[in-house]
């Protein structure tokens, strides 16, 4: 019996579409605020929300754990922006981290269009 898979395909296989997300998360770790299509910011929001819920955790890289878990997925440097800066500007908050701002659509191929960022 087959079962529907969770997610969108985003035109790539299981390993590019992996690949892409992390590349979006650290993209949106450093800059805070990236615009790129409506379908790539519905994808890559539970994606970062999970990891900046996991740094949450620490506050510093005294926890392995946490950082092996991170270093799964990110950069050395946006890694350690969202341990030290990130995690604890959300530290009180329960969740929401990010927002979509949704654009019109792009000129060349009609695409939907988003601006995914961080809360303040």
């Amino acid at each position: 019996m087959s079962y529907s898979k969770k997610g969108r395909k985003l035109g790539r296989k299981k390993d590019q579409k992996k690949a892409l997300l992390k590349i979006l998360a650290a993209n949106l770790i450093l800059k805070e605020k990236i615009k790129t299509t409506e379908a790539k910011a519905k994808e890559v929001r539970p994606f970062v929300e999970k990891l900046i819920t996991k740094s949450r955790i620490t506050g510093n890289d005294n926890n392995l754990s946490v950082a092996k878990y991170l270093a799964k997925y990110l950069s050395d440097k946006a890694r350690k922006k969202l341990i030290k800066e990130i995690g604890l500007r959300y530290q009180k908050r329960t969740g929401g981290y990010t927002r979509i701002i949704k654009l019109g659509l792009r000129k060349t191929d009609g695409a939907k269009m988003a601006i995914i960022e961080l809360v303040k």
